[in-house]
């Protein structure tokens, strides 16, 4: 287990120190599209967030008798992310519920009466610049316990969301996001993409598009990082959702006269997403207006006695809830692949 930079693939590593995690738990109806995602059980895809974020709080779910995964049975990255958890305690865990349908049950959460968007299909029914500003508050206000924070998400379809909204946004990098998919739903994706295009124009405002297209996570997540990273240290946990955060916060510096203070970001994502053929996460990443830090810690399910868990490494599921940040917080906090193998098979054996 290494972390590497994803630019230069030399040895990298997070900040030292403890971390505060906080998930950035959402639910946008484009989830409900058959077939575009498979980030959790078959006909209550809306529960997933809810189900993750109970997981990593609690390591149990309340809201349904078991945790969330896909079809072909991988459980949800928040195995990886708890496990992390287990040996190397965050200094706090807390949940941001953006729009869920069902709230966490005995778990720390802030909310903020945002309401699960509606699919972009359709159009997404946000009010963008409301919800940006509640994240710059929830920013300005946010107390840091530990050394820096990693801010994580959960939002079934955000991939799908993710690329409409740089595609809205003027990015050229709308076939470059991954998905929890092995074989990606490119038709599926595409034809929801295009729906949602088709319901913007060159004359609304950056607000006004990301109203129709995105989703709350990715707004709200970028208030927070332009008012947070006034303070202190962010790592962005996640692949391409969270590269488009930082497209979505790049472009709106001139709405808000505000200036991204990037010194103070790092987006730390899994090798699964970094090697995944059918995504360019660094691609993204260079449509930026400077250089991000940005890296993803190498580990493998290759010795499990779980076989499902074998699949993470063929290339189902990828990333998500933290995943690949709390992987590169384990390595620079001295964790090995073999202690954190161990410790995800206890959890699963012991559900």
């Amino acid at each position: 287990m290494k972390t590497y930079n994803i630019f230069t693939n030399e040895l990298d590593t997070l900040p030292s120190g403890k971390a505060d995690f906080l998930l950035a738990a959402s639910v946008t109806k484009t989830c409900e599209i058959a077939g575009i995602t498979q980030a959790g059980i078959p006909g209550m895809i809306p529960l997933t967030p809810t189900l993750d974020a109970e997981f990593i709080v609690n390591e149990r779910v309340y809201s349904l008798g078991e945790l969330a995964e896909t079809p072909t049975g991988v459980p949800t990255p928040a195995i990886i992310t708890r496990a992390v958890h287990n040996l190397i305690p965050f200094s706090a865990i807390e949940i941001l519920d953006l729009g869920l349908q069902s709230p966490p049950q005995n778990s720390p959460s802030q909310h903020f009466n945002i309401l699960p968007s509606d699919s972009i299909a359709t159009g997404a029914n946000i009010d963008a610049k409301a919800v940006f500003e509640k994240g710059m508050r929830a920013g300005r206000a946010y107390e840091l316990k530990g050394n820096y924070l990693i801010l994580a998400e959960s939002t079934p379809s955000g991939t799908t969301t993710a690329a409409a909204t740089a595609a809205a946004l003027g990015y050229e990098c709308r076939d470059d996001f991954s998905s929890s998919f092995l074989h990606v739903p490119n038709n599926i994706r595409d034809e929801t993409i295009n729906k949602a295009l088709s319901l913007i124009n060159i004359k609304m405002s950056n607000f006004e598009k990301l109203s129709i297209v995105s989703d709350n996570m990715l707004i709200f997540c970028a208030g927070f990082l332009m008012e947070a990273t006034r303070r202190f240290h962010v790592v962005l946990a996640g692949g391409t959702q969270m590269a488009a955060c930082l497209l979505v916060a790049d472009i709106l510096r001139e709405d808000v006269l505000m200036r991204v203070k990037h010194e103070n970001i790092t987006l730390a994502t899994t090798q699964w997403v970094a090697d995944d053929k059918n995504s360019n996460i660094a691609h993204i990443l260079s449509l930026l207006s400077y250089k991000p830090h940005a890296l993803y810690t190498t580990f493998s399910f290759k010795e499990a006695t779980i076989g499902v868990l074998k699949k993470y490494d063929d290339g189902e599921a990828k990333e998500g809830v933290g995943a690949g940040a709390a992987l590169g917080y384990a390595y620079a906090n001295k964790c090995g692949n073999k202690e954190l193998l161990e410790e995800i098979e206890r959890i699963l054996y012991s559900i």
